[in-house]
């Protein structure tokens, strides 16, 4: 039989005709509507912060306008990317959808913004030169990266900024016990990180055993390889951000739940706590110390308050000169 090459002629100017208006349809609408769930379609960030990563190395800082960044770009390699954040600066070439969460919102946003385009090894960390919480004998957050072992951290995908225990380990949030308990008010009679740690976790993480216990050195300082952060789909981190943005919860109660998440939701136990002989020899090639399992003499104490003296390093608690044999600040 014949074929009936009329009806053919009509099919083929029909799917002519198809193509042309869906051409026309995506030249008007070039974006195409997300799919993710509602509540999580609405982040914003502005595109300038997109950015081809070309390092090997990318430091991710984060920084409010007050802050004195430059000891990154004096002090280390000008082959590390410097990418740094500043929260409260909307005009900054890197800033935030919103200041909020405290690091951990310009930790998120550079992972969603660069997920296709990650260096290869990022280091998160926060901007102040010397601070209270840095593993270093003078809490030199400038030595804590320029002898840090990358080699290691290839080797392990993901590694925390600081090894001595005290803060964090050997067990410092029962998420069960703790969102039960009476006794995890802070002085004011507000709730704790350990408190809203077990309902923050099961929404940050659904379908994720919520652990018995939760263990990690503070404090939000901690390298991670590409490999290790596109085990999770960029759809993840999007959430993450997207509870960041919408929780009611404080700053510093967010922040922190996320301080104690990081490990987890790069892979590790939820108790992280490994030697500190261990930890000083691979993570800064600091081995052969005197140690026990949780402290190395003369790497880490502990200091009388959280803010330094004026004139640290160079002045102690004392206004007593200190010995400082560190690059200028």
């Amino acid at each position: 039989m014949t074929p009936a090459r009329p009806a053919l002629g009509r099919a083929v100017v029909a799917c002519a005709v198809l193509i042309c208006f869906s051409w026309f349809i995506c030249s008007l609408y070039p974006g195409f509507p997300s799919f993710a769930p509602a509540s999580e379609a609405i982040v914003a960030i502005p595109l300038q912060q997109q950015r081809p990563a070309s390092r090997e190395i990318d430091i991710v800082v984060a920084s409010v306008k007050s802050d004195n960044t430059t000891w990154f770009h004096r002090h280390l390699p000008s082959e590390w990317q410097k990418s740094i954040y500043v929260v409260n600066d909307p005009k900054a070439p890197l800033t935030v959808p919103q200041n909020k969460g405290r690091e951990a919102m310009v930790y998120l946003t550079h992972i969603v913004n660069n997920y296709d385009d990650l260096s290869d090894n990022l280091v998160f960390f926060h901007a102040s030169r010397f601070a209270w919480h840095n593993d270093d004998p003078d809490y030199d957050g400038l030595a804590t990266l320029r002898n840090f072992q990358f080699p290691y951290l290839r080797e392990m995908g993901y590694v925390n900024l600081r090894c001595v225990w005290v803060i964090g380990c050997p067990a410092e949030i029962h998420p069960m016990m703790d969102a039960a308990s009476t006794e995890v008010l802070d002085r004011r009679g507000a709730p704790t990180a350990k408190e809203v740690y077990k309902d923050a976790f099961e929404q940050l993480l659904p379908g994720h055993p919520v652990p018995e216990v939760v263990a990690v050195s503070c404090c939000s300082q901690f390298a991670v390889t590409k490999e290790m952060i596109r085990r999770r789909p960029r759809e993840d981190y999007i959430h993450f951000l997207q509870w960041l943005l919408n929780t009611p919860l404080e700053d510093a109660l967010s922040g922190r739940v996320f301080e104690f998440a990081w490990h987890i939701i790069f892979g590790q136990e939820a108790v992280h706590c490994p030697s500190a002989e261990d930890c000083y020899c691979k993570v800064w090639g600091k081995c052969g110390l005197n140690c026990t399992e949780s402290e190395c003499d003369d790497r880490y104490t502990l200091p009388p308050v959280s803010t330094l003296p004026v004139g640290w390093p160079r002045v102690g608690w004392d206004k007593e000169e200190r010995p400082f044999s560190g690059p200028a600040l």
